[in-house]
């Protein structure tokens, strides 16, 4: 349905003259704030998405913007772009900018888009709106960039005209996702292998708080700076040490006593982190969900008490599914203070969860959680 409404508005308000796109939202089944630490993810995409109708305007520099889940428009010029209060349009101009910035030229051009990406649960629908973005104007312009490019001028998009200093892993995976496969990503290589996610009896089930977040002003980039600020301490008698990717857990426990007890907990988390992203890869190549499962429940005490983002909403819901025989693992994903938890429910008891887990959470906070089945998706593509 969302194809066909986004093809007639863009019909409606500009021409025929288009073509369409589509670019999903992530999961993460492991490496949570481990990105921006050059350190190791195991993400994949998803059937969230948003679809794009995008066409040349046969303008030099005008672009017209219309954003159906909004019903708002935008209109810029190439130009003279700035971020503007209305969130949305950033994404996009920042896109623009990045593009330039790589010494490609593109000209105007017309964007109707309409995503079911839930906004604020933590599945990257800003990451989508960058890929998909990048992907349609490197497709329409014929500018020859190749994934990578598009993933670091996503990226870069979102620190520049967002103000959001993100890792790189949400870009990559709405970009260069696989169906049906997760992959491993290094963070500071950019090497990745693809595996495929078989979970047996298993499936992936998001809970969506439904308390939203914004990570732009404040508690994202407060955990990037104290992380910086450990490795600054720890470099000062390890010269080798750029990143905490390059800590390792003995190396960390030394500093306990020599940094701040919450600089200390930022820092191990992260450290903790990369070690189980490993061991996750492993234990999916096994096929050992169980395993899985306990490394995701680590994670997520690793979020709440040592890292400090998680919020109550996600904290109970994690300990709810902790009572069901059913479930092998859950733990908040994302960044943090509200969105959604990723859980492991065996297929036959999807039904009964659904039922438990909204039950318990309108029972302790007045509100239904959302529930999410999901399926992995290919990354951002032509339609």
């Amino acid at each position: 349905m969302t194809l066909q409404e986004v093809k007639s508005k863009y019909k409606e308000l500009f021409s025929n003259n288009s073509s369409v796109y589509r670019a999903p939202g992530r999961i993460n089944l492991l490496g949570e704030h481990t990105d921006y630490n050059d350190g190791f993810v195991l993400p994949a995409s998803i059937n969230k998405e948003i679809i794009f109708a995008v066409g040349k305007n046969n303008t030099k520099s005008t672009c017209n913007l219309y954003a159906l889940n909004f019903s708002e428009s935008f209109t810029f010029d190439i130009n003279d772009m700035a971020p503007v209060d209305m969130q949305w349009p950033n994404y996009i101009m920042g896109v623009v900018a990045e593009i330039y910035k790589q010494g490609k030229v593109i000209e105007g051009f017309d964007m109707v888009f309409k995503g079911d990406i839930p906004i604020g649960a933590g599945l990257s629908s800003s990451a989508a709106l960058e890929s998909g973005t990048a992907t349609a104007l490197n497709n329409i312009f014929e500018l020859n960039l190749d994934k990578i490019s598009l993933v670091k001028i996503a990226q870069l998009a979102e620190h520049n005209y967002a103000g959001v200093k993100c890792g790189i892993m949400d870009q990559f995976a709405s970009v260069m996702g696989k169906e049906k496969s997760a992959f491993k990503l290094d963070c500071r290589s950019l090497d990745y292998s693809y595996f495929p996610l078989e979970l047996n009896n298993y499936q992936i089930i998001l809970c969506d708080t439904q308390v939203k977040h914004s990570l732009a002003s404040t508690e994202y980039n407060t955990r990037r700076h104290e992380c910086e600020t450990g490795v600054e301490i720890i470099k000062e008698k390890n010269p080798s040490v750029n990143n905490l990717r390059d800590v390792s857990l003995e190396l960390m426990s030394s500093y306990k006593n020599k940094m701040s007890r919450v600089i200390y907990n930022r820092c191990s988390y992260v450290v903790e982190e990369n070690s189980r992203v490993i061991e996750a890869t492993v234990a999916l190549k096994n096929k050992d969900i169980i395993r899985m499962g306990e490394l995701m429940y680590q994670t997520h005490a690793g979020l709440s008490h040592k890292f400090e983002v998680s919020c109550n909403e996600l904290d109970f819901l994690v300990n709810e599914t902790k009572k069901l025989n059913y479930v092998a693992g859950a733990r908040m994903m994302g960044g943090g203070f509200g969105g959604c938890t990723i859980n492991l429910v065996k297929r036959e008891s999807i039904e009964t969860f659904k039922t438990a887990i909204t039950y318990s959470c309108l029972n302790e906070f007045g509100v239904a959680a959302k529930i999410y089945k999901i399926e992995i998706t290919n990354g951002a593509e032509k339609l």
